[in-house]
C-alpha cells in the first residue's frame, strides 16, 4: 500500500465519523503527501509551516476537494489529525476558512485549540488511535522541510569586474550568454573566474 492508498482508506474511514455528526465528506475527495503551497506559507512573516492544505473544488480540472499533507509528517495518527481539520475544509469547500462554520464543524467532531491549528480532543484521540491501528503504519519517510529550506542556491551568481576601475556586479550564467557588460566607465567588463597567479 503507498501513501495515497492509505489517506483514501484513511478517508473512507473518517466519512461515517463526519456522517454520524450529519456532515458530509464531498464524493470527489483526493488526498495526497505533498507540500502545501507557498501562498500559505506567506501568510505571515513568522516561521509557521503549513502541514496540511485542502484545495476548493472550483480549483480542480474535475472538480475534486485536493488536500495536501506534509512530508514533514510521517506519524500515523498526526497525519491522521491533520486529514480530519482539512476534511472539515473540504465539507464547507473552504469558503469559511477557519471561521463560524469552520469552528462548528471542527469542535462538533472532536478537534480542539486555536481553529488554525487544531488537534484532537480526548474523544477525537481515542477515535483516531483505533484508526490508525486498523490502517496500520502510515507508508511514508518524511521530508525534513528545515533542511530543504536551507539547501544551496541553484542559481549561482557570477562576479563580473572592470579590469579598469574595478567596479563589480554579479549576474546569472544566463545573462553571459548575451555577453559582458559594459563598466559605467566605459570599459568592457569580464567574468571573474576566481584565478588568482603567485607571485
Amino acid at each position: 500500500m503507498n501513501r495515497e492508498e492509505w489517506l483514501a482508506l484513511a478517508t473512507d474511514a473518517l466519512r461515517g465519523m463526519f456522517k454520524q455528526f450529519d456532515f458530509a465528506v464531498p464524493a470527489k475527495i483526493r488526498a495526497s503527501c505533498g507540500w502545501p503551497s507557498t501562498m500559505a506559507l506567506r501568510r505571515k512573516k513568522t516561521d509557521i509551516r503549513a502541514i496540511g492544505q485542502c484545495w476548493a473544488t472550483c480549483c480542480s480540472a474535475d472538480g475534486t476537494s485536493e488536500i495536501f499533507i506534509s512530508p514533514c509528517l510521517g506519524d500515523a495518527f498526526a497525519v491522521l489529525e491533520v486529514l480530519v481539520h482539512e476534511l472539515v475544509h473540504a465539507i464547507d469547500d473552504c469558503k469559511d476558512g477557519h471561521g463560524r462554520r469552520f469552528r462548528k464543524i471542527a469542535l462538533k467532531v472532536g478537534l480542539a485549540g486555536p481553529m488554525v491549528a487544531t488537534t484532537a480532543g480526548p474523544e477525537l484521540q481515542a477515535r483516531l488511535n483505533t484508526l490508525t491501528g486498523e490502517l496500520g503504519p502510515y507508508p511514508h519517510a518524511t521530508l525534513d522541510r528545515l533542511l530543504a529550506d536551507h539547501m544551496p542556491q541553484s542559481t549561482r551568481m557570477k562576479k563580473v569586474v572592470c579590469g579598469n576601475c574595478g567596479y563589480t556586479v554579479r549576474t546569472t550564467r544566463y545573462w553571459l550568454t548575451f555577453g559582458l557588460p559594459t563598466c559605467v566607465c566605459g570599459t568592457r567588463m569580464q567574468e571573474d573566474l576566481g584565478i588568482r597567479v603567485s607571485k
